[in-house]
């Protein structure tokens, strides 16, 4: 009889994943756990139903039909299975919901993204515009318009699928994507003081969405980004027709497939400025920093779900006569994997912990305010860029069955290619670091770092790895140049820095609460990584290979 390989196995992602429930243990009182423990089940549950449930269904995409039969322009954007059951998980678990409700408290934000946590790999990217909504949501209330946060707000966090809505927000043109400044759409106003925008929008990740956070340009307002105006507009009409928008052509993109992502003309699409009309970039800011917390939470989220199909697939698969998971060589590199995975789990949790603080003034530490402007772009930035080297190394666990499409391996390459690109690449980050630290930031942003890493273990590397950083921006600070080139190095040094201190309080925690030593054994591997991935860039060499060849 022919060998049949078994393939891995996804079990319920909330009962078998120990860093999640260690993490919960931690840092949720007994009776929050006990009222969302049940919901977290059912979403692991269903996270390996949908596994399950791939591999026997052909990969679906969005369509655009764009006409009728008839001859009528209709841009209607038929959505796969998986989303059309998105608004009915979205109100019934409250992925953006929870985040918002006061039952509890500073610790809203951890319930609302332990929630998405689960869900995000099953949902199949239905979490961005759930990302959008939540920042839309953030982003009215930091406003104060009383009147949209009246219209809008009920249905963004709404918990019947019948008045939910998704928003999207709608930046990026030809001109650029994270350089908004030469922003093309206009906002002309109409002589009964209606807004209406002209434009075309480049990269629209929630087209299917009923109303979008938009900058523009009021018309002859001065060029440059600080002229620019926040906006929202409802997408269609209340007999159903678009609102001004027609769309050109849905992206045809490396991964994230089941997302809807749109090029679209706004023509004289109705809006309503949302404040003042000008620095819509600054108030359009609280979306960006949500938004890149979701793009953190999706990407630990794919981690886990990577090392535990590898995790599982490595104690079914024989070769030289042993399992993978018997093979030293193997287990070495899953074990430092899991490491990674086990530090940015725990930053990207205490960003989660920061905001949610944030939001109810609840401010344990007078430096909160400035270690989550730091660590929101530093959590980005890290953990995109690890998502895809797990990725990456999943499929190389798998062999030769990591590179075929139908064992879903080589997706989850190409989705989690889109976490160190989406509101904000790593290089925009890194300088968004730069500009949120100053000397004496820096200093305190160290010692906080310092005093979270109380358990001694580590302590001894991450001083010096803080000093070597803190030396590094000192010399540099008056070289622009220098200083900018070497910003990717500074910010992943601080980030692992960062990552090292959580997780070393975390060991520090279930070793004397559960007796358990797995957090410390992930601590000493990644300390062993090093903490350090500073730079020194020779500007001439840079010179020299950059400009090669060019007059």
């Amino acid at each position: 009889m022919d060998f049949l390989q078994a393939p891995p196995i996804l079990s319920n992602t909330f009962h078998d994943d120990p860093t999640l429930r260690a993490y919960c243990a931690r840092a949720l009182p007994t009776a929050l756990f006990a009222a969302i423990e049940p919901d977290l089940a059912e979403l692991g549950a269903y996270a390996a139903a949908s596994w399950s449930k791939a591999r026997l269904e052909t990969p679906k995409t969005p369509n655009l039909i764009s006409w009728s039969a008839w001859g009528e322009r209709i841009d209607h954007i038929e959505t796969t299975p998986t989303w059309q059951r998105g608004a009915e998980l979205t109100a019934r678990y409250g992925f953006v919901a929870a985040g918002h409700e006061p039952q509890f408290g500073a610790l809203a934000r951890v319930d609302q993204f332990l929630r998405v946590y689960l869900y995000h790999v099953p949902s199949q990217f239905h979490s961005c515009p759930l990302a959008m909504s939540d920042g839309a949501a953030t982003a009215l209330k930091a406003a104060g318009n009383r009147a949209l946060c009246e219209r809008a707000l009920p249905h963004l966090l709404a918990r019947d699928p019948a008045h939910l809505w998704l928003s999207g927000q709608w930046m990026t043109e030809l001109a650029g994507g994270s350089d908004v400044g030469n922003t093309d759409t206009i906002a002309q106003r109409g002589e009964h003081g209606q807004w209406r925008l002209h434009g075309r929008k480049w990269f629209t990740s929630a087209v299917v969405g009923d109303m979008a956070l938009a900058l523009a340009r009021p018309q002859g307002a001065a060029p440059g980004a600080d002229a620019l105006a926040l906006f929202y507009l409802e997408s269609r009409k209340a007999d159903g027709a678009w609102n001004g928008i027609r769309i050109d052509r849905l992206k045809d993109k490396l991964g994230t497939r089941e997302l809807p992502t749109a090029e679209v003309h706004l023509d004289g699409a109705q809006a309503i400025a949302v404040g003042e009309l000008a620095n819509g970039v600054r108030q359009i800011t609280p979306v960006l920093n949500i938004s890149r917390t979701w793009n953190a939470v999706g990407a630990i989220a794919t981690m886990r779900h990577c090392l535990t199909l590898a995790l599982d697939y490595a104690n079914r698969r024989e070769a030289f006569g042993r399992t993978l998971a018997s093979l030293p060589l193997h287990r070495a590199t899953l074990a430092h994997l899991i490491a990674e995975f086990e530090a940015a789990f725990q930053l990207v949790f205490c960003v989660i912990e920061l905001l949610g603080r944030e939001e109810h003034e609840q401010h344990e530490h007078a430096d909160d305010a400035l270690m989550l402007r730091v660590l929101t772009p530093l959590a980005k930035l890290w953990t995109g860029k690890l998502a895809v080297r797990i990725a990456s190394e999943t499929c190389e666990a798998f062999g030769g069955a990591g590179y075929i499409e139908d064992t879903g391996i080589p997706q989850l390459l190409r989705d989690a290619q889109v976490f160190p690109i989406w509101e904000g690449t790593t290089n925009v980050l890194a300088l968004d670091v730069l500009r949120a630290l100053g000397r004496d930031s820096l200093d305190v942003f160290s010692q906080r770092l310092l005093n979270w890493c109380d358990s001694g273990t580590g302590d001894t590397q991450l001083q010096s790895a803080l000093a070597t950083a803190q030396s590094w921006f000192a010399a540099h600070a008056g070289k622009r140049p220098a200083l900018e080139s070497g910003a990717r190095g500074f910010a992943m040094t601080l980030a692992r820095c960062a990552a090292a201190a959580v997780l070393a309080r975390h060991a520090h925690w279930a070793a004397s609460a559960q007796h358990d030593t797995r957090a410390h054994a992930a601590l000493s591997l990644f300390i062993e990584h090093g903490l350090v991935r500073l730079d020194t860039i020779p500007m001439d060499a840079v010179a020299a290979l950059v400009d090669n060849g060019r007059s």
